[in-house]
């Protein structure tokens, strides 16, 4: 593995501005859509199988899981984080990332085309191997690493100077781990997709750096602060999470330059940097309605707010379908009091609130078409 990384999201590609996871498993194996697999499956398998089995596992990613199970072991439980934080982020959106069972790709077919979802979906995932990889890391529970060697002697803050102590996240060997496995695959490819996953998996890797920080322990006379050990650690993984989404929302459309080393802004009049932005290559469907062929799960029955104008709303979510009102029952802990020593005692309370559910999809494909058109319409404005 290479050492190093800039601490930008563009050097996996040349992009310039203007014109740029026994029998179970054997059955898994065996009745999964065939679409295209993933290492995104660890989640899903154990480490052992996956080295010798699992089918989207390239040679060189194979290897390192057969010289470094104690890490796919890592790799594994990180997969379940990030897709818990990628549910998380889009909730309330009619994509919103759902898992398919049984499926290589986790994602099913909808994260074959080059979209912004997968564009996050890229993104988050190599957030997800880092901070996996990094925590293990510092906790012991790898053979390969642990705490940040380099950070020893005297470091300084704004604060004045302090002493590198402690257990610092060694977040350059997550970086350097994650680069190797997961760009794997995509370094084999020259292609616009392949150019796409590596610039998005560099963008996940930095996104998590970006939120390492400084936390100090005093010495001192009663408590004071003369002295201080002061060690790096990463923020919780839902800021990084709060930050890919930011970028997701402004990712920047791009195409392939004409010798394929690059892309180009697809925008002629965009005078912005790409640096750390999210690229996609493809418009994303609209998500509406269901279709095995492209992979979308259509947004009935999905809860909206009746009195939101934003995605979450009714109108959006619903994709113009309209929906229906039902009135549900809830209890919840109320009237809380704090009782000496030491307890909270609350009351059951009860209530009754409306959910809004989105209807079925009804409408003739061309009809709602159009009205979709003027909803977007009406948003921009």
């Amino acid at each position: 593995m290479k050492s190093g990384e800039s601490s930008d999201c563009s050097g996996a590609m040349g992009i310039t501005n203007g014109h740029s996871k026994s029998i179970f498993i054997l059955f898994l194996l065996i009745f999964t859509p065939k679409v295209d697999s993933s290492w995104w499956y660890i989640g899903a398998l154990g480490a052992r199988v996956i080295c010798d089995n699992i089918p989207g596992l390239v040679n060189k990613q194979r290897q390192l899981c057969q010289k470094h199970p104690d890490l796919m072991q890592s790799i594994s439980d990180g997969a379940k984080e990030w897709i818990k934080e990628c549910q998380h982020q889009f909730r309330q959106q009619r994509w919103n990332c759902s898992t398919m069972d049984r499926d290589h790709t986790v994602f099913g077919r909808v994260i074959l085309r080059s979209s912004q979802e997968a564009a996050f979906v890229y993104a988050i995932s190599s957030a997800g191997v880092v901070y996996a990889i990094t925590r293990a890391c510092s906790q012991g529970e790898l053979k390969i690493c642990s705490c940040d060697s380099h950070k020893r002697g005297l470091g300084s803050d704004s604060n004045g100077e302090f002493e590198w102590g402690g257990c610092s996240d060694n977040i350059n060997f997550g970086i350097k781990f994650a680069k190797a496995f997961v760009d794997a695959r995509e370094k084999m490819v020259k292609d616009a997709r392949a150019l796409m996953n590596l610039h998005n998996n560099r963008c996940g890797r930095m996104a998590v750096k970006r939120f390492m920080k400084l936390k100090c322990k005093c010495h001192g006379v009663s408590g004071s602060c003369s002295l201080r050990t002061c060690w790096l650690a990463m923020s919780d993984f839902r800021l990084t999470g709060d930050y890919l989404h930011k970028k997701y929302n402004n990712a920047i459309e791009v195409t392939m330059n004409q010798d394929g080393t690059g892309f180009m802004v697809a925008d002629k009049d965009f005078k912005g940097s790409t640096k750390n932005e999210l690229v996609y290559v493809e418009s994303s469907p609209d998500y509406c309605i269901k279709d095995p062929k492209k992979g979308t799960l259509g947004t009935d029955g999905r809860e909206c707010n009746k009195f939101s104008r934003g995605v979450d709303g009714c109108e959006v979510m619903c994709c113009g379908r309209g929906y229906d009102t039902m009135r549900v029952k809830r209890v919840t802990s109320c009237d809380c009091k704090f009782k000496w020593c030491c307890s909270v005692e609350c009351r059951v309370c009860e209530d009754v609130a409306d959910v809004h559910i989105c209807k079925p999809s009804t409408q003739p494909e061309q009809k709602l078409s159009r009205r979709l058109g003027q909803i977007q319409a009406r948003l921009t404005h």
